[in-house]
This record gives structure tokens, sequence and C-alpha cells, in this order.
């Protein structure tokens, strides 16, 4: 069976940092892109980061430039998203993906085929 499982979500106050990882079972991750994304309540699913599957290629949402930074371990079957200075604004369910988008549609969500259940991410003093 083929799983995507999300870890390292929780509550930390702004300017904190969480570190998220995405495990993969049942396939290795070395042939896909991985995306995160998340969904705020009330919003649309976006985009935040997504790598290549080479690795060689990264995307970044404008809100979190600077801020964030997708790595992937194909080694260790584990794609890892460090994320600093946080805000309240980050506040969501944080989901991985695996697919093979092409690369100058990284982050379309809709080319993804295999998600996560999710971790939830909430920046609050």
């Amino acid at each position: 069976q083929l799983q995507l499982v999300e870890s390292g979500g929780g509550l930390v106050q702004p300017g904190g940092s969480l570190r998220l990882s995405c495990a993969a079972s049942g396939f290795t991750l070395d042939a896909y892109a991985i995306g995160w994304f998340r969904q705020a309540p009330g919003k649309e699913r976006e985009g935040v980061s997504c790598i290549s599957s080479s690795g060689r290629t990264t995307n970044y949402a404008d809100s979190v430039k600077g801020r964030f930074t997708i790595s992937r371990d194909n080694a260790k079957n584990t794609v890892t998203l460090q994320m600093n200075d946080l805000k309240p604004e980050d506040t969501g369910i944080y989901y991985c993906a695996a697919g093979k988008p092409p690369l100058f549609r990284l982050c379309v969500s809709s080319k993804y085929e295999y998600w996560g259940q999710g971790t939830q991410v909430t920046v609050s003093s």
C-alpha cells in the first residue's frame, strides 16, 4: 500500500520554527516530485513549496520565500520542510504529496497523485 505520512506539526509562537517531515512507505520517493501544500480554515489549498525528483529544482510560495526550506534525502525516502520565522498566517493543515508534474508546473496540486493525511501547524501566541 502506497502511503505518505507527515510529522512534525504542532503549536508554536510567532517567530518560532518547526520541521515537517514526509515519509513514504510502499514506494520510493526518488522518482517523484514532492510538494508541501497547506490549507487554512476557510481558504483554498495552496502550494507552499515543491521539489523535483532530483532535488535540483525547488519552488516556494512568495509568502514563505526566505523563511522555509525544502530538502529531500532519497536514501532515507524522506522530504523535509524547515519552517523558520513562522507567522500566524502560516497556520493550517500541511500536506505532503508525491507526483510527476512538469517542472514548469511543479507546485500545481492537481499534478500530484499521492497525498498524506496532513499535519496541523498552529502559529499563535
